[in-house]
């Protein structure tokens, strides 16, 4: 049966000695994954820049001034290559992200589709983050082999309202209700280190614990400041926090995988294997994340030698979906409208950045 947790019960354990909180998480992580097996996955940016929203952390928000060069969505063709490349250095995921708010019918989508089974075909986990999706598209990207859809809560729902404006923390919850409605696995975490407190932190693990059934995965990232950015003057998060959050999460949802994501070239070999020690046990691979720095994959090779770590190979926690070719497809575009929500108040240091000329 899952566990209820309070946003008390986790402050609670949150501020525990951090001995005795990694000794706990490290003991549930023993009693439900192989401590010494990381999932390795690659991220892949199959449409970068140009996103019509207001995330105050987020380099592709086409209305901040960064130096982000973006580019329109790849082909079928040069996903599969990179896909390939992925595996052969050890990946067993690959995750697409595309800058857009949310996903519309039409050839775009089609070509994401065309993605998902040709990753899928090559024995690969596949994973998407394309924004915001109806019940009809989540099942479109099921019936394609999708393994898991990403979709982050990215802080608590009291603090969301600080970072982003354009739509609501509800239509997070929406899309992910949505994705179950499926077989696809939920992946869904957050960021730290926006200038929240350790109250939204608890906050975010509550409104993540809470999902039914919890999320397969949960990525935990430490904010990358991007000059230009509403958030580009944030103090880099301390590797402390980090080892604390992944051992929080650990405990709250002792059977999710927990992504070290975002933030890995800020913390010395010393503060990863500690989060590994934790609990955390996927790494994203390659030199970028979406569009921030990433360590390189032969560092992490080293790094797992050093500590015994081997990777994980695909679908040992779920089985691989079935893929059903696009014209044998029972689930066709609706051509959807939705009305997802656009709140309409304004963060003011969102709007300083957007004033600012380059």
């Amino acid at each position: 049966m899952q566990q209820s947790w309070t946003k008390e019960a986790i402050l609670e354990l949150y501020h525990t000695p951090l001995m005795d909180l990694m000794y706990r998480a490290a003991s549930v992580h023993r009693t439900h994954h192989d401590p010494n097996t990381v999932q390795v996955s690659t991220l892949l940016s199959i449409k970068t820049g140009g996103c019509p929203e207001d995330c105050g952390y987020c380099p592709q928000a086409a209305r901040y001034h960064t130096d982000l060069e973006g580019n329109e969505l790849m082909s079928v063709s040069q996903v599969k290559a990179q896909a390939l490349r992925a595996k052969a250095s050890g990946s067993s995921r690959v995750c697409m992200g595309a800058a857009w708010r949310n996903v519309k019918d039409g050839p775009e989508f089609d070509n994401v589709l065309e993605m998902v089974r040709t990753i899928n075909k090559l024995d690969m986990e596949v994973c998407c983050t394309l924004g915001m999706i109806t019940e009809n598209q989540a099942k479109r990207l099921a019936e394609a082999g999708l393994y898991a859809y990403n979709h982050n809560l990215d802080t608590s729902e009291d603090y969301y309202k600080d970072v982003i404006s354009t739509r609501a923390f509800q239509d997070r919850l929406d899309t992910i209700e949505n994705v179950r409605k499926t077989n696809v696995t939920v992946c869904s975490g957050g960021i730290i280190g926006m200038g929240e407190s350790v109250e939204d932190r608890a906050g975010m693990l509550v409104a993540l614990s809470s999902l039914s059934p919890q999320p397969e995965s949960v990525p935990i990232n430490a904010l990358v400041p991007v000059e230009g950015t509403p958030l580009e003057d944030q103090p880099i998060i301390p590797i402390w926090d980090m080892i604390r959050m992944i051992a929080t999460t650990r405990i709250v949802m002792p059977h999710t995988q927990v992504r070290l994501s975002a933030g890995r070239t800020q913390m010395s070999q010393e503060g990863q294997a500690m989060c590994f020690f934790a609990g955390a046990n996927s790494i994203f691979a390659g030199d970028k994340l979406l569009t921030t720095p990433n360590p390189d994959i032969e560092q992490d090779k080293a790094l797992f030698d050093l500590l015994g770590l081997v990777p994980q190979k695909p679908f040992v926690k779920h089985s691989q979906p079935l893929t059903v070719e696009a014209a044998d497809s029972a689930w066709t575009a609706l051509g959807e409208k939705p009305k997802w929500t656009r709140p309409g108040h304004e963060i003011e240091r969102n709007k300083a950045k957007e004033r600012k000329a380059p």
